[in-house]
């Protein structure tokens, strides 16, 4: 990685790192005085009357059982409720509780969790004695009052989550978030490592960690890390028709981080390096992924801290290249640190900041792209937020949230040796380098009214919010030529233009959203979005209708369906499109002659006259990308331990922006950046999860689905990397259509030293693929060709277990192996799709059977 850095900053504008140091300050004072106005607003509101909850937890012996969790959970409290450890008495107490139905849930290992129901008046109440049985008695009863709250009609679009125990547990190609999500039923993940939802790229889907928005504010992709170790749990809406959310057009996913603990913890994970072993000799380091968590109180019930930190050196082998050079190599870091400061019993303020520097180095190499023509990529940056929640005494909750985002970012390749694109893959030096520097800011409010009970029971909620997003960039590019399979040039494109870009876009959101329970076994969500851009323009109505019903009086079945629009942020590349540096093509002959004059293709927007027709423009067309999507949708209890779920969903997607190649305009030859893009996506879901114990889980889902759309969208051709050659554009099956697909994964515990095993088993259609001809054209119509089916089997083995060795052993630890492909089954990532190759039609890049081991310190 040496030079990575210093090799691309000399190309940098030095007068944008000027401005991003004003800005920065700007960001801060505003951060401060946000800040300081809320604590001053929390210490003048008048507070209402409380009372406290206090009991024990005590086993059938009436002994303490001292290692219970007890969550208080109401709609007075925030969404994840209240959480507290009992003492070495089985005491515990929660405070600050104004009148109100409450429930409270105590669970301990090798116990059966009780759940009861609380009411608190203004009258104080005795204290609460918890018994807990053992685990194997009245075992059905207590997996039906576990399943109650899946079958709740409360949710209109219910969402796929993963908790700390399936983070801990599946077989994850590296240690984030992010790799987690294709285990999800209608995500994929391309072989160019892009996560897929509901058709589309993670670009235009949204990821909110503690309901603020964390993606890359130039692109939108969820490059911004949280470690795992921070993680409380990760839900991914397919299909939410809550008309809070906003600013996607793909799916939702929402990350809840741990609280601070009420005692101090610690754990440190994957401590060892693991070692890479070539032909029987130690030959290096294959990947050092080490994460701390700590957390507890620094003053007690009043101010909580934790902080979650990771460092990662990864060397990823790619298949097809030969060793050394066949690495892709990772060095990042993140940090998560989180203050939690309870100003009173109905006043909780948190603040919470985020860094997560990286650098990638052969980021894009497979089997046709060696080292020397790949592109590195960079990042860092940090995001601080700041949220406050207050309860009234009437029974409405304020939440107000301000942050404040810096992220940079830069791409480059090894040299400046011109770019070759031959029929066997790339050679020289990757073409494009670029830096971007971003700001975000974002301050939202949002009232929860007290529950009015009219027509049966509702629940409104407004909100208002303002975004603002900031982009410089520079783009530079070298030449780029296409061979023949001699050796001789048959195209070269150059680039003219400086490259310097900037874009900016205000956005201001008003909603209002009412979830309506008119009987006992009906909810119904309405709501109505409100979006005003100043890059994108109009006032942009995004309506939103969700309907559950339970037909039967047990509760083991419920339908849901719902509909509604949901629009993207526009992309801040597209907003200054035209300042891109200029293709220039020329075309040569067998003797290197010219054929004709060179051609060149302006940057700019598409828009059609008062005739219909199609013609460039340097104004932006402010036209923002939506969706509409409905979904219908059956869960039915097969009895206390297996739930089923079939689901249909379709989503049509407008105004997408892609950009097309055109050579009949009266002005001459352009490069088009035009709104008019658009795809579709239907998924047929079946899913059956299976809950044995509180150890054993099994999830089995089959998903048909097909996935189409225009091929030249922005982000498919800027996104990490600029693309050497543009096509014209063509709808076609999108490059993550896989129309069937069977996924499998669950944790149980096995009889062999009892060893917690986490398989996954994944099997799929093959993703799509096109043939090109020496022009690197389309031959026939795209993405008709299909890569072999995909089969995998991984899995992970845990084992928790005590070492006599000083200072570690109080403490638990956990050893970890993971197997990736454990058939080691061909699965090929590359494919020679240039007709005039002489290896046209093989596959090649198949992935290999891998190990990967952790041992961890838990608290």
């Amino acid at each position: 990685m040496r030079g990575f850095t210093h090799k691309h900053t000399r190309n940098l504008d030095v007068s944008s790192f000027m401005r991003a140091k004003k800005i920065r300050r700007g960001v801060t004072i505003v951060l401060w005085g946000v800040g300081l106005h809320l604590a001053g607003l929390s210490f003048a509101r008048a507070l209402p009357p409380t009372q406290s909850v206090r009991g024990e937890v005590l086993d059938e012996k009436n002994a303490p059982i001292p290692a219970t969790l007890c969550t208080l959970t109401s709609r007075f409290l925030p969404t994840d409720g209240l959480s507290a450890k009992v003492d070495l008495k089985g005491k515990f107490e929660f405070s600050g509780l104004q009148p109100g139905t409450y429930s409270l849930l105590c669970a301990a290992t090798g116990y059966i969790p009780l759940k009861r129901d609380l009411e608190v008046t203004e009258t104080p109440l005795p204290d609460v004695q918890v018994v807990l049985p053992l685990e194997q008695v009245v075992h059905q009863e207590v997996e039906v009052r576990e399943q109650a709250p899946t079958l709740s009609p409360g949710q209109a679009a219910p969402s796929a989550k993963l908790g700390v125990t399936q983070l801990a547990n599946l077989p994850l190609v590296e240690q984030k978030f992010q790799a987690a999500l294709p285990y999800l039923p209608g995500v994929v993940r391309t072989p160019d490592g892009k996560i897929n939802i509901n058709g589309l790229p993670d670009d235009q889907g949204q990821l909110l960690v503690n309901s603020s928005e964390a993606a890359d504010p130039v692109t939108g992709t969820l490059s911004i890390d949280v470690p795992i170790a921070a993680i409380d749990s990760m839900q991914l809406y397919k299909n939410n028709f809550d008309a809070q959310y906003g600013g996607y057009t793909g799916g939702l996913t929402t990350i809840r981080t741990k609280p601070p603990a009420d005692r101090w913890e610690f754990e440190a994970q994957n401590l060892p390096p693991n070692p890479r072993i070539k032909n029987g000799t130690l030959v290096g380091i294959a990947d050092f992924n080490p994460r701390l968590y700590i957390s507890g109180p620094i003053i007690s019930n009043r101010l909580g801290f934790t902080e979650a930190a990771g460092y990662d050196i990864d060397k990823q082998p790619v298949r097809g290249l030969p060793f050394p050079n066949n690495e892709i190599r990772t060095h990042d870091f993140s940090s998560f640190t989180d203050l939690h400061y309870i100003f009173s019993p109905h006043n909780l303020a948190t603040l919470t900041t985020n860094i997560f520097p990286l650098r990638r180095q052969f980021a894009d190499i497979d089997s046709l792209i060696p080292v020397a023509a790949s592109s590195n990529y960079g990042q860092h940056g940090f995001k601080i937020t700041l949220t406050d929640n207050f309860i009234t005494a009437g029974g409405g909750m304020f939440t107000t949230v301000a942050d404040g985002m810096q992220f940079f970012s830069w791409g480059n390749g090894e040299g400046n040796a011109d770019m070759l694109l031959t029929p066997n893959g790339w050679g020289g030096n990757f073409f494009n380098g670029y830096h971007r520097s971003s700001e975000q800011e974002h301050v939202a409010e949002m009232y929860k009214l007290p529950r009015l009970k009219r027509w049966g029971n509702n629940e409104w909620t407004v909100g208002v919010s303002f975004l603002n997003r900031t982009y410089e960039g520079v783009t530079q590019s070298h030449t780029v030529k296409i061979l023949r399979p001699d050796g001789t040039v048959d195209e070269q494109i150059d680039f003219a233009g400086a490259g310097n870009l900037t874009s900016r876009d205000l956005e201001g959101s008003l909603f209002v959203a009412d979830h309506w329970v008119p009987v006992e076994r009906v909810s119904i969500d309405l709501g109505l979005r409100y979006t005003g851009e100043t890059l994108g323009g109009g006032a942009n109505l995004a309506p939103r209708f969700g309907i559950a019903f339970a037909p039967g009086k047990n509760g083991r079945t419920v339908i849901r369906a719902g509909v509604g629009r949901f629009f993207a942020h526009t992309p801040l590349l597209a907003g200054d499109f035209p300042n891109n540096p200029a293709r220039q093509v020329s075309l040569f002959d067998d003797s290197g002659n010219p054929l004709g004059p060179q051609v060149t293709y302006a940057n700019a927007y598409g828009d059609l006259n008062s005739q219909g027709a199609l013609g460039a423009s340097t104004k932006f067309p402010g036209i923002v990308p939506y969706t509409w999507t409905w979904s219908l949708e059956a869960d039915q209890e097969l009895n206390p331990r297996v739930l089923l779920r079939l689901s249909f969903l379709s989503s049509r997607a407008y105004n997408q922006y892609i950009i097309d190649p055109v050579n009949d305009l009266p002005t001459g030859p352009a490069m088009l950046l035009t709104p008019r893009g658009a795809s579709h996506y239907n998924e047929l879901e079946s899913t059956v999860h299976f809950r044995i114990n509180r150890f054993t889980e099994w999830n089995v889902s089959y998903v048909f689905s097909q996935a189409r759309g225009d091929l030249n969208t922005l982000s498919q051709l800027f996104v990490p990397f600029q693309q050497p050659v543009i096509r014209e554009d063509a709808f076609a099956d999108l490059n993550s259509d896989i129309p069937n697909r069977l996924l499998t994964w669950g944790r149980f515990k096995t009889h062999i030293w009892g060893i917690e095993a986490g398989p996954v088993v994944d099997l799929h259609s093959g993703y799509p693929y096109s043939q090109i001809d020496m022009q690197e054209n389309y031959v026939g119509a795209p993405n008709t060709e299909r890569y072999p089916q995909f089969l995998s089997l991984d899995m992970k083995l845990s084992k928790e277990f005590h070492v006599p060795f000083p200072l570690v052993k109080r403490h638990l630890m956990r050893g970890s192996l993971t197997i990736f492909n454990l058939t080691d089954h061909a699965n090929p990532r590359d494919v020679f799709n240039n007709i005039s190759s002489p290896n046209f039609g093989h596959f090649a890049g198949n992935q290999h059977r891998l190990f990967d081991g952790t041992l961890d310190v838990l608290y």
